[in-house]
């Protein structure tokens, strides 16, 4: 009786009485307003320390530049490499605490180990977003797992400072990649579930600013600190743990949808008023937020699978299957490119500072532009022309490698190629994860940005190897890095079109939705005809 009369309140004033998420954003709060603004440049901050984190490596462990002999064995044609001398007869001319490198002595004969830092970053990124998309899409929820990992990171990163050796550096970078990885995935995953679908692609590029502001500060940072790398290491790791403290936990709020799906309803319903009440809007008082089911929940519990995690309904989905596994293989090239390209700096001949400073500066033209694109252009023909562009661009860079003088690698075309190449990498990453969080519901699409996550890393920990490889070989890398661009762009384009699409809830709803949709386009052409 109660209910009835409920209803019949909401129908009186005009309102329904249950509407979803999507809905509610979209008629009461606003697609895009203050309240949205606000929380997306709270949440987005973190991703600053995303980004020190990933390339701090880019100056730590960087071979020097230059050496000079201090004793009588080093002389003659054996003074032409370092590796022919003996120990004690040369030393670096920034000291030996400029880098790893200098400090441990990974060249000649180690010259691999010095990758291998970098390398179990990426993996423990790897596994880091298997562990976060899953605690986010969970328990934990967004917002608490960007708190823990930010904590992890700070304390992951100052502990680094102290690693005795290679070894035990390698392990505490292993952590550092595994603390940060809940940051990328979970920002962006907050950031827009509370956008309406006009402004998501858009908002979903803003975190990506506040990566390349990261990427842009790491060298103003690195410079003073170029005569020791722990002091790097210990400046960047007290930022994470202030955010913490003084923004993210005061300030941020939980996703209102995280909060439904776990049957929060109240909560969610909290979050929507205050988001409503900062546009200068307000929430109708017998308003009820609509639980996401579907008419195929009913055939699923026939099939005894209504108690199954939404994880694993996922693998049990065909579509979902098939769509997670082009993501997954679209992500690997473009990692394996994005990353690659930062850390192949090193094999440019111009001032390592000044080419880390425009690399991140092409960041944010390219930022820029995938946000006015997203606006009216379809996200696969925008990703896959962008994955085209780089490869074109590195396989260019290939032939301005063309040297023998390994004095002499780059030049200022080869420069500005694979800066416009970077550009158009970046854009081609960022918009990916936007197309990601556009794929799946919201019940799994954590996990199935950590899966993306987990593809870009695995390429990101195999670069490594091929920057170093480079350092002898600078065209190979070159084409190697184009090919996989390229690649990557052919595979995007069996993946479906999203631009405009509403933020399902559920597998069952967006699958008997996308099912619908597709009959009634089938309609409309044979209508035409």
């Amino acid at each position: 009786m109660d209910e009835e009369k409920h209803q019949l309140v909401g129908k009186q004033n005009g309102v329904r009485n249950k509407l979803t998420v999507d809905e509610v954003v979209e008629e009461y709060v606003g697609s895009f307003g203050f309240s949205q603004l606000v929380q997306v440049t709270l949440v987005s901050i973190a991703r600053i320390f995303d980004s020190h984190c990933t390339l701090v490596t880019i100056f730590t462990d960087a071979q020097p530049q230059s050496w000079r002999c201090i004793g009588h064995g080093c002389s003659g044609e054996a003074a032409a490499s370092v590796c022919g001398l003996k120990p004690g007869t040369w030393e670096w001319s920034g000291g030996n605490t400029s880098s790893t490198i200098a400090e441990w002595g990974l060249v000649c004969d180690r010259r691999f180990l010095a990758a291998l830092p970098t390398s179990v970053y990426f993996l423990g990124s790897l596994i880091g977003s298997a562990v976060f998309g899953r605690l986010a899409d969970g328990c934990l929820g967004r917002k608490r797992a960007v708190l823990a990992s930010c904590l992890l990171t700070a304390a992951t990163i100052f502990l680094t400072s102290f690693s005795p050796n290679i070894w035990v550096y390698s392990l505490l970078r292993f952590a550092n990649g595994f603390s940060r990885a809940g940051i990328g995935i979970c920002c962006l995953v907050l950031s827009t579930e509370t956008i309406g679908r006009k402004w998501r692609g858009q908002v979903g590029q803003f975190g990506f600013f506040f990566f390349a502001a990261g990427f842009l500060s790491i060298p103003l940072i690195a410079y003073p600190t170029r005569n020791c790398w722990r002091t790097l290491y210990r400046i960047i790791s007290i930022l994470p743990l202030l955010y913490s403290i003084f923004i993210l936990m005061p300030f941020v709020a939980e996703s209102p949808r995280w909060l439904l799906v776990r049957g929060r309803s109240e909560e969610a319903l909290d979050v929507l008023r205050r988001y409503a009440g900062m546009n200068g809007r307000e929430l109708p008082p017998n308003l009820c937020l609509l639980k996401p089911t579907s008419t195929n929940e009913t055939m699923t519990s026939r099939k005894g699978e209504n108690n199954a995690s939404p994880i694993e309904r996922l693998w049990n989905t065909r579509w979902a299957v098939r769509r997670v596994t082009m993501v997954m293989l679209t992500g690997f090239g473009i990692g394996f490119v994005y990353y690659g390209v930062q850390l192949n700096v090193e094999n440019l001949n111009f001032n390592l500072y000044f080419t880390v400073a425009i690399n991140a500066m092409m960041e944010i033209p390219a930022v820029f532009i995938g946000s006015v694109l997203l606006a009216f252009t379809n996200r696969r023909m925008l990703f896959s022309t962008s994955a085209f562009l780089t490869g074109i661009s590195c396989i260019l860079c290939m032939f301005f490698s063309r040297t023998g003088d390994k004095r002499k690698r780059g030049s200022l075309p080869q420069l500005m190629i694979e800066a416009t190449g970077f550009m158009a990498a970046s854009t081609a990453f960022d918009v990916l994860y936007i197309y990601c969080v556009e794929l799946f519901p919201t019940n799994v699409r954590n996990f199935c940005v950590s899966m993306l996550r987990q593809s870009l890393m695995l390429g990101a920990s195999i670069s490594p190897l091929l920057v170093v490889f480079g350092r002898s070989s600078p065209s190979l890398s070159f084409l190697v890095f184009g090919v996989l661009s390229i690649t990557s762009g052919f595979l995007s384009l069996w993946l479906p079109e999203t631009r405009n699409s509403p933020l399902y809830e559920t597998l069952e709803q967006q699958e008997e939705e996308e099912m619908l949709g597709s009959e009634s386009l089938e309609l409309g052409k044979k209508v035409q005809m």
